[in-house]
């Protein structure tokens, strides 16, 4: 495995690669890896001939300063990880490197990046479009792995590389879980043992409400999740949304759409820690 900091270096070892006809697959990080990570590479791994994780802790898809800072900082550790599950390439540049000059471009692909996180937190998926859109121009991957635990964020980069042009295949990987429940995620680890117990209540009261669901309407389902969830002392719902997982938009009855998704996003303990997850009803 080798570890690389520049574009041109980058570029240089994967032209060697694509030349000898080798399927070249990208596993965009912001680091701070663990098991779910893990997944994506050794599915990459599978289907290509080279693997390149890229780590970079993007700093313009972040629309709170303060999460940007706690966010953890472990390259060393998620380099021994990345060796083990078999990556081929560590591509880590500086903030300089891939963005030289301010990115002022701007992406808009409504309805799918306006509701859900793209409410919530302004500018957020624009700032994913910007880093991705350039790993995808620096890489040229023939195909790119995505956590389904960021369920919106697939149908924002399906919609960037296809507004681009770009000839990627999007593979989305299944949710990594804690033997608790609790999706695991980069964010895990600023909570304590404590507050980690308590997340856990968010995939529980996720899966019991998909029986709730079997004789309830979606608007009681929708409140069952909330009530319980805010009952719990250290969890406040942000949003919970029941949506079409093509379009995103919220549905109103189970009878909407063969494909239903339930998101939510919920602050837990007491910086508060933000964690998103979902469950699907239908589909």
């Amino acid at each position: 495995m080798k570890l690389v900091h520049t574009i041109e270096e980058l570029r240089r070892d994967l032209a060697e690669a694509r030349a000898g006809g080798k399927k070249i697959g990208l596993v965009p990080t912001m680091g701070a890896l663990h098991e779910g990570h893990a997944s994506l590479v050794r599915r990459s791994v599978e289907d290509n001939g080279v693997t390149v994780v890229s780590v970079f802790l993007n700093p313009t898809q972040f629309n709170d300063k303060k999460d940007l800072e706690r966010y953890p900082r472990t390259l060393e550790a998620d380099c021994r990880l990345l060796k083990a599950v078999g990556a081929d390439f560590v591509f880590a540049p500086s903030v300089e490197e891939v963005y030289p000059e301010p990115d002022t471009r701007t992406f808009s692909y409504p309805p799918v990046d306006t509701v859900m996180e793209g409410a919530f937190r302004p500018g957020h998926f624009n700032g994913v479009c910007q880093v991705v859109s350039k790993l995808f121009a620096i890489v040229e991957p023939d195909r790119a792995y995505f956590g389904e635990k960021d369920f919106q964020q697939i149908a924002v980069v399906r919609a960037m590389a296809e507004d681009l042009g770009f000839n990627v295949e999007i593979v989305p990987c299944p949710v990594v879980r804690e033997k608790s429940g609790l999706a695991m995620s980069s964010r895990n680890t600023l909570l304590t043992e404590e507050e980690k117990a308590m997340a856990a209540n968010i995939y529980a009261v996720l899966a019991k409400s998909k029986s709730f669901a079997t004789n309830h309407t979606l608007a009681e389902t929708r409140r069952y999740v909330v009530d319980s969830l805010n009952a719990i002392v250290g969890l406040e719902v942000q949003y919970f949304s029941i949506v079409d997982g093509g379009s995103l938009q919220d549905v109103d009855r189970w009878s909407d759409s063969d494909d239903i998704v339930g998101c939510i996003t919920v602050y837990c303990g007491h910086l508060p820690v933000r964690l998103i997850d979902h469950i699907r009803y239908k589909g």
